[in-house]
């Protein structure tokens, strides 16, 4: 969790709970504008998709087990 990430986190724990939930609608909002379709990687699972790409380039095969469905 990047320090931004923790700071609004304090923050939003300070609000009464129903400002509380008026932030997360707002929250959900700005990530639905920036990628409406959920096909953005975050900087997590970029790195998780090029490990897997990478293993699947030098002939090594991924798991069943290893994909989260």
């Amino acid at each position: 969790m990047t320090q931004v990430v923790q700071e609004s986190v304090k923050m939003l724990e300070m609000l009464p709970e129903s400002e509380q939930e008026f932030a997360s609608q707002f929250i959900k909002r700005l990530v639905l504008a920036w990628d409406p379709d959920f096909t953005k990687l975050t900087p997590e699972e970029r790195k998780l998709l090029e490990a897997a790409e990478q293993r699947v380039d030098s002939g090594e095969y991924v798991k069943d087990s290893e994909i989260s469905w």
